[in-house]
């Protein structure tokens, strides 16, 4: 394990700041991650694989040093629609200007979509691979000789096995990462912790809500776009429409009685309070869209690249 580029010995150490990319095949723990190292919920979680469709940048400031992470979506290899492009897109790009790179993948597999993530890895720039779910490991001996193999992949400027879900980690990986920021000013302000706007979290958390409660019944392909958001002093007015590409989705999605669209706006509620502050008036609205994923037009309109 490498130790680092040295730090500043100075009385007073200089700024540091740097775009720092967490990368790796679907459902590898990105979002609890970077939801994590920010220290509050900005991306959203799910156990559907490519419930992260946008670059989400989060912002964690520590001491003389603010790490402006950014959270891609999942490398897809397995379908060519339209949407999928837009989302590998977005993480080929990001990795174009970071200056540090979190590779993360389940501590002890590597599969053939982690290598397609793998092979995407700027060779000039410091990567860390980021062993998560170590908490699902039994037998921690059997990490070293994977570890071994992995380091013969890539050479990753350091190893960090850990739980994104036990602070003690979290920090850790902050300090790790935080020799490698250029010595610069920041980007952002001390308090800042996104560059997303509260409307664009607003559909991210409705989407959440509607992955986690239909499971596996709902195709991946199924999205929420605002129509509405107003502020009234401490009041948020959000209306939001759940976009399907079949008849039958929306049903699924509506449930017996509007009971299943019911709890969907409920939990979304409760949670954007939570976030905004606010009293938060939601309206949800299900729309067939059918083949929107696979259609350009439609994905530039959704907000997709």
């Amino acid at each position: 394990m490498s130790e680092g580029p040295a730090s500043s010995t100075d009385a007073e150490r200089p700024r540091r700041c740097g775009l720092v990319a967490i990368v790796g095949r679907p459902n590898v723990g990105k979002s609890t991650l970077l939801n994590a190292l920010v220290g509050q919920k900005i991306s959203i979680t799910s156990n559907k694989a490519q419930t992260t469709r946008h670059r989400i940048t989060g912002v964690r400031t520590v001491g003389e040093s603010q790490f402006v992470f950014v959270d891609t979506p999942g490398f897809q290899t397995r379908h060519d629609a339209a949407i999928n492009r837009s989302l590998n897109r977005a993480v080929t790009s990001t990795l174009s200007d970071v200056d540090v790179v979190l590779f993360v993948v389940e501590a002890k597999r590597f599969n053939k979509e982690d290598e397609a993530v793998l092979a995407l890895l700027p060779p000039d720039k410091p990567a860390l691979l980021i062993a998560n779910k170590l908490d699902m490991i039994t037998r921690r001996a059997d990490l070293a000789p994977w570890l071994q193999q992995m380091q013969a992949r890539h050479a990753f400027a350091e190893f960090v096995p850990l739980s994104a879900t036990r602070p003690a980690d979290v920090e850790r990986v902050l300090a790790i990462v935080a020799p490698y920021l250029p010595e610069q000013e920041w980007l952002h302000g001390e308090d800042a912790l996104t560059d997303r706007s509260d409307r664009f979290l607003a559909a991210e958390i409705v989407r959440e809500k509607l992955f986690r409660l239909t499971g596996d019944e709902l195709p991946y392909t199924s999205t929420v776009v605002i129509d509405k958001y107003e502020e009234e002093g401490g009041l948020r007015r959000i209306a939001a429409s759940i976009v399907v590409e079949r008849e039958p989705h929306k049903a699924m999605i509506i449930g017996s009685g509007g009971e299943r669209l019911k709890r969907i706006g409920t939990e979304a509620r409760h949670e954007l309070e939570h976030l905004l502050d606010a009293k938060v008036f939601l309206e949800l609205w299900v729309k067939v869209r059918s083949g929107w994923a696979d259609d350009d037009a439609h994905l530039r309109s959704y907000g997709y690249d």
